[in-house]
């Protein structure tokens, strides 16, 4: 079993973080043999990376936080708000703000917690061992 792969990276709260957050998750996960993640992680990672730029209207600070351990790939989306996600209900009259029903059905788990000043908003996606 290899050591856990971590990954840090500090982005602008702005509309071209999206793609430069897939592109750079993409580029981590090939690094790390790990390609296998990358349809669904990209998917999710990018409804989290809109939600900051979206709904952080103060916002100064957008950091993805990036781990592989084993058959576990965990990915937060660190903001400094500290206002919750919250999931739209399907039947309201609501434009946008499914994303987070999205990550609930594909993620094997997601959550939010606080984190100093803000919330980390995170999924998680697990590997069948082979």
């Amino acid at each position: 079993m290899r050591a856990p792969l971590t990954a840090i990276i500090d982005l602008p709260p702005e509309h071209r973080s999206v793609p430069t957050a897939r592109r750079l998750l993409s580029e981590l996960l090939g690094s790390w043999a790990a390609d296998h993640y990358g349809d669904d992680a990209n998917l999710l990672l990018s409804e989290l990376v809109t939600n900051v730029v979206r709904h952080v209207t103060s916002g100064t600070k957008l950091v993805l936080e990036i781990h592989l351990t084993g058959l576990l790939l965990r990915v937060a989306v660190v903001d400094d708000s500290p206002a919750q996600p919250r999931v739209a209900d399907r039947a309201g009259e609501e434009v946008g703000g499914h994303g987070l029903q999205l990550v609930a059905s594909i993620a094997d788990r997601w959550g939010s917690e606080r984190h100093a000043d803000g919330k980390r908003v995170w999924f998680e996606l697990a590997r069948a061992a082979s």
